[in-house]
């Protein structure tokens, strides 16, 4: 089925085209609740880090692999998660992926010491992968192009305020509880998800577009996806972006409350902040959709979001504007990021829709397998600030030049339809 754009051009109409808005809205707060529990997972327990390092007499290196656990599981998790989604559908994997989550996070409540954190951490990551996965490769089921990034930016609102609550919520439970609290509550929270899975999301891969052909054939498709030069390019775009967001995210804790004195409150305040800055942008992301391609869109962002970078490592070094500079430098490379991070997958997976979930599984791997390498290198290089600031940097500069060696900018024009189809395919 088509419709006609405002220039008289036949548009496809997918099938989110043909939902009304109380049913998009519907699917948003769905497909959000499901995704924030991988932000919740990962910074829900961020206040409470130094306390684990004190806790189990171990290093902040040490307990910062925690985090990167919980990073790879989510890589590895969405490599598998990915095709057994395309062969099976999407509410199968999805359940049993949150359920796992739910019992790695009990587990994760008596774990005895930091390396049986660190392997629960991996097997956490491992559950909340299916919700990654399933509700990006759910999405470009029913939209496409720049309809499928301007839906996203809609979600990446519902799931920003996971990001916003996680470390203000686990600095309140630090109040009444001490950190295994906190694996109290995402359990609990995971409970909740199974039932608003089985209840508010209904199959959106037929039978008949189900791919089959079992290992073998899975190996195809991701060797086809590796061959895509642009696809390529766009997916270590949005692994780089990734890397800066999730070396602030492993540096913050230790750079805000040990460098310059913040408490668990005021650090999550704090970090806060920062992720309104990161929704603002995607929610920005969007009427800027209505005049100007995502292709632009993001290299606008990347070349803002390196500038950026590079003066929060200026900043960080010398000492310059205190911590204001160093936050409000931060903000702006958060929300270059909440930019680049709609379009890079939207330009990205418009080439392969039908493999959405082997595609989306192999975006959400490198996003999160490059970050689970961004977040124990902070801690290498000593958890200061400056430690955290090259990292940010390092991966807003490498992004924007895999963007204009690898993709090159010239072959973005052909990957998303324009402007306006936008206005049809998501009103």
């Amino acid at each position: 089925m088509t419709v006609d754009a405002p220039e008289g051009r036949a548009v496809p109409l997918t099938p989110g085209g043909l939902m009304t808005p109380r049913q998009r809205l519907r699917l948003v707060l769905v497909l959000g609740s499901l995704i924030a529990v991988g932000p919740l997972t990962i910074d829900m327990y961020l206040p409470a880090l130094p306390a684990i390092v004190a806790d189990f007499g171990t290093t902040p290196a040490a307990v910062q692999l925690t985090l990167t656990g919980t990073l790879a599981g989510l890589a590895v998790g969405q490599l598998l998660i990915g095709p057994l989604s395309d062969a099976v559908g999407r509410r199968a994997p999805l359940i049993a992926g949150i359920a796992l989550h739910v019992v790695a996070s009990v587990l994760c409540v008596v774990a005895p010491n930091v390396a049986v954190l660190g392997v629960l951490r991996v097997v956490q990551g491992l559950g909340v992968a299916a919700a990654s996965v399933v509700a990006m490769a759910v999405v470009r089921d029913l939209f496409d192009g720049a309809a499928f990034a301007k839906l996203l930016s809609r979600l990446l609102l519902v799931m920003g305020a996971a990001p916003i609550l996680a470390p203000t919520l686990g600095g309140g439970l630090l109040r009444w509880t001490d950190w295994r609290g906190v694996f109290v509550a995402l359990a609990a929270f995971g409970v909740l998800l199974v039932v608003v899975a089985a209840l508010g999301l209904r199959e959106t891969l037929p039978a008949e577009r189900r791919r089959r052909g079992g290992v073998g054939a899975t190996l195809i498709v991701y060797g086809a996806l590796l061959r895509d030069r642009t696809f390529v390019g766009l997916v270590l775009v949005a692994g780089l972006a990734m890397a800066a967001l999730f070396a602030y995210v492993a540096g913050s804790s230790f750079v805000l409350q040990q460098q310059y004195g913040l408490d668990e409150q005021q650090f999550g305040l704090a970090f806060g902040a920062g992720a309104v800055g990161l929704i603002a942008a995607t929610q920005f992301n969007v009427r800027l959709l209505r005049r100007h391609s995502p292709q632009r869109i993001l290299v606008v962002a990347l070349g803002v979001g390196t500038a950026a970078g590079l003066a929060l490592l200026a900043f960080a070094a010398t000492g310059l504007g205190g911590l204001p500079s160093l936050l409000v430098s931060l903000w702006v490379v958060l929300a270059a990021a909440g930019l680049a991070m709609p379009n890079a997958p939207a330009l990205a997976l418009s080439r392969h829709g039908e493999a959405a979930g082997t595609a989306s599984a192999l975006l959400g791997a490198v996003q999160f397998g490059v970050g689970a390498l961004a977040a124990p290198l902070v801690g290498v290089l000593g958890t200061g600030a400056v430690a955290m600031a090259l990292v940010v940097a390092g991966g807003m500069v490498a992004a924007m030049a895999v963007l204009l060696v690898v993709v090159r900018p010239a072959r973005l024009a052909d990957l998303a339809p324009a402007p306006e189809a936008v206005v049809v395919a998501a009103h």
